[in-house]
């Protein structure tokens, strides 16, 4: 891990983004002091970590690396197993959390079937209700929507969009850029340990060059105009659509330029690029890569 320099806003939705291996895991343990840092310093809800976690873990609520729970025992016996030991829990308002966090994550029905007969996804799920069973001010989901199918992904993303609504700070690493895309506010990238982007949404889209496509009869002819625009082009088969990166020139130029050669425009549009192939670009690297 090297110049990995976290920046979350309070009430954001972060999404910590990159391959599996990418070092999203280990970067997740040293923030809530599961392992130690070499070198410089955290800070966890304002305070220093691992130093005050005593004071600040329970303000946050973790999946990490999948759940653990006891396989002979149901869901929500589960959940109060974990509510027992936490010394911070009111005993009195145990059911009522304990329900309210299973119904947050659509596990009511299922909360009297036994752990080791649930399927992945639910298991999932039991793993987020238990990071829910207190108030949190910041909530860690380590890749959450492992092993849900469509259904399951969206009522996550609900949830996700939910908890930050009511003021939750949410982290979501996920190596599904365009899952977390579709939900974060704000998004770092991690690359072989270095954190190689990070910043609001749209900011970080705004750091990989548009895509331009134009859809004409005349693609060798567009091909030459964009050529002596400098802009790097390339035409299909067919020869009736061509995209080019634009970098440093606006659209309306371009097209203009098109229009004064004799172009034939049938279609202009400019398509941003998305968070996975702006990490490519970035990187060179797939999302099949372990470093």
């Amino acid at each position: 891990m090297d110049a990995v320099d976290l920046a979350v806003p309070a009430g954001a939705v972060y999404g910590f983004l990159g391959p599996n291996g990418s070092g999203k895991t280990t970067t997740i343990r040293m923030l809530l002091g599961l392992i130690a840092a070499d070198a410089g310093e955290i800070e966890v809800l304002g305070r220093p970590m691992p130093r005050s976690a005593t004071s600040v873990l329970p303000r946050v609520g973790a999946l990490i690396e999948g759940p653990a729970f006891h396989p002979y025992v149901n869901g929500r016996q589960n959940l109060r197993r974990l509510d027992v030991s936490d010394a911070t829990a009111d005993p009195a308002t145990s059911d009522e959390r304990i329900d309210a966090a299973l119904a947050r994550v659509g596990l009511t029905a299922a909360a009297d079937k036994k752990y080791r007969n649930y399927s992945l996804g639910m298991k999932q799920r039991l793993g987020i209700a238990a990071a829910l069973l207190q108030p949190r001010d910041l909530l860690v989901l380590d890749e959450p929507t492992n092993g849900l199918d469509p259904q399951g992904t969206r009522e996550i993303r609900r949830l996700v969009r939910e908890l930050a609504h009511d003021g939750t700070t949410v982290l979501v690493s996920s190596h599904l850029l365009s899952e977390v895309e579709q939900v974060a506010t704000h998004v770092g990238m991690m690359s072989g340990g270095r954190l190689v982007r990070q910043g609001t949404l749209a900011e970080v889209l705004d750091m990989g060059p548009p895509e331009l496509r134009i859809d004409t009869p005349d693609g060798a002819l567009a091909l030459e105009v964009l050529g002596r625009l400098d802009l790097s082009a390339a035409v299909d088969e067919a020869g009736s659509a061509v995209t080019a990166s634009l970098v440093g020139l606006p659209v309306d130029e371009v097209a203009a330029a098109l229009v004064r050669a004799g172009v034939r425009l049938h279609g202009l549009r400019v398509n941003r690029p998305s968070l996975e192939d702006l990490f490519v670009s970035i990187t060179g690297e797939g999302f099949d890569v372990v470093h």
